[in-house]
């Protein structure tokens, strides 16, 4: 891999951020928005319960950014070439398929942690919630499984995109929010059934999120959460490498790589 066509496609990432009035909604505007309403719920929800128990809700909101902002950058990166005709036109060039995501993964990476360092502070400064106050080992290893299985669905429905065309690109918005309920994100994993609580620990977000609350009591590293959320995400991120490099290899094959700029 080269590491100067790596840094080209960051480039072009960064134009595309800096510039995109859609992704500045998208990103930083919509991760304002969202961390102040659910402040100001979280103020009043504390207000009439337990306090920690309310703080559940703004926990989960904040470290939900992380799946978002980083499956956002993962699949729509490679939209916005799609949608201005100059995907396949990328590749032309000595530019790789594995060159273009290993940049995609990087730009995501950095997104991500900007934007949660952002809405922390917000958070920090205005509603007097410190997600610090968990423990700085439980944020990293939460934010590192996070991102990890990000990665993974942004792979995936990238991979579908490549194959199926622009047809079903809402799944680029859509898909992920189906693991919101899944994984315990906003409640604890007791209150859920039994058969949706098999299901939500198939998830690693679910160890994040139950090691975060857990944190906002006794700000200890839960490493067993952390392992298991760490091997989930491994035969997630493998799977879903295999999944895209298939995907792609048809999508050439069949000329479909090509039509989705049609």
């Amino acid at each position: 891999m080269s590491l100067e066509r790596i840094f080209a496609v960051l480039q072009q990432e960064f134009y595309i951020t800096a510039r995109s009035v859609e992704v500045i909604v998208d990103l930083p505007f919509w991760s304002l928005i969202t961390v102040v309403v659910f402040g100001f719920v979280t103020r009043f929800l504390a207000s009439v319960m337990n306090p920690t128990v309310a703080q559940y809700l703004y926990l989960g909101t904040l470290m939900w950014e992380i799946i978002r902002v980083t499956q956002y950058s993962m699949s729509l990166g490679a939209l916005w070439n799609v949608w201005s005709h100059n995907f396949s036109n990328m590749f032309i060039t000595p530019l790789s398929m594995r060159e273009y995501v290993v940049a995609q993964m990087i730009s995501a990476a950095a997104k991500s942690l900007v934007l949660f360092a952002v809405v922390a502070s917000i958070a920090a400064f205005l509603f007097d919630f410190n997600v610090l106050s968990m423990g700085l080992g439980t944020v990293g290893l939460g934010f590192v499984n996070l991102l990890w299985f990000a990665y993974s669905i942004g792979l995936f429905i990238l991979g579908v995109i490549l194959r199926l065309g622009t047809r079903i690109q809402a799944l680029a918005w859509g898909l992920v929010l189906i693991f919101q309920p899944l994984t315990a994100a906003y409640y604890p994993l007791s209150v859920m059934p039994p058969v949706l609580q098999s299901v939500a620990r198939a998830f690693p977000p679910t160890y994040v999120f139950e090691a975060a609350r857990a944190g906002l009591g006794t700000p200890e590293i839960n490493w067993d959460y952390a392992a298991i959320a760490a091997a989930e995400n491994v035969v997630y991120f493998v799977l879903s490498v295999w999944f895209f490099d298939y995907m792609y290899r048809r999508s050439r094959q069949t000329g479909q790589f090509a039509r989705n700029e049609e």
